[in-house]
């Protein structure tokens, strides 16, 4: 799999109310490298960034282009074959199996939840197993953890199979070991072809695991660069405050960043 897809944001401004606070892109493009995070504090943005992106939320001002087209002008399936997005939050009306809620993917392929064509069980099957659920196929939802139940999302959004996939906060309420194990996963896809884009507020894992970083400070972009470009004390002391300290890791030489009384 591979992808030459390019998401780019021009000239964008959306505010939810007049006279509230608005998030304001001057040019932003996406694609380019295989895992971009977006990070920064809470409330600057970086939600509403990503469903101005998807095209969920409509902006003010501005527009939002998939290889060149206008994203709001494009029809939902093939919108969604080559972009995908997963929320913070799944909620499921019915309390489906891990299968079903995979095979959830497909529908921008025409799919449905018996997966009667080869094609789409074939790309649930590998979808599941990428996320370790392969042998919890029939487990309903009701019966997985919170953890489980985030790796059952991802693999419906792998299943996908899109070109670009936009995630908000996909390691959140996750362990250290299982927020590594879905990095790891994405970085896997990323290798063969996938763009990925993330909103993380863990920058260890950013860090460790992203070719470029995007921070936003009252939804502006303060910073977009290579990890260790954005991850320097000067920068992060403007839009985290003070009590932060910025260290390399003797093995790794990843930049970490550690709190302070």
């Amino acid at each position: 799999m591979s992808s030459s897809s390019q998401l780019a944001l021009h000239h964008l401004r959306f505010a939810y109310e007049p006279a509230a606070w608005a998030l304001e892109i001057p040019a932003l493009a996406f694609g380019g490298e295989p895992i971009c995070a977006i990070v920064g504090p809470n409330g600057s943005g970086k939600s509403t960034l990503l469903k101005v992106a998807a095209g969920l939320l409509v902006p003010g001002a501005g527009m939002v282009e998939l290889n060149g087209r206008p994203v709001a002008k494009m029809r939902r399936p093939a919108l969604a074959r080559r972009l995908g997005y997963l929320p913070q939050e799944c909620p499921a009306l019915f309390d489906y199996t891990v299968a079903q809620v995979a095979a959830m993917g497909r529908h921008a392929h025409g799919g449905v939840l018996e997966m009667s064509n080869p094609g789409d069980r074939d790309a649930v099957a590998r979808a599941l197993a990428e996320v370790g659920l392969d042998t919890m196929r029939s487990r309903p939802l009701s019966h997985l953890s919170g953890g489980e139940r985030r790796r059952v999302w991802l693999a419906s959004a792998l299943a996908q199979e899109p070109e670009i996939l936009l995630l908000d906060e996909p390691t959140q309420s996750l362990d250290l070991h299982h927020a590594a194990a879905v990095m790891n996963i994405l970085a896997r896809r990323a290798a063969r072809g996938l763009r990925v884009i993330a909103v993380l507020h863990d920058l260890h894992l950013a860090a460790l695991f992203c070719d470029r970083m995007i921070l936003l400070h009252d939804g502006k972009i303060a910073a977009d660069g290579v990890p260790d470009r954005i991850l320097n004390a000067n920068t992060l002391v403007t839009v985290y405050g003070a009590n932060i300290e910025v260290l390399r890791h003797p093995e790794t030489q990843k930049m970490l960043v550690l709190a302070k009384k």
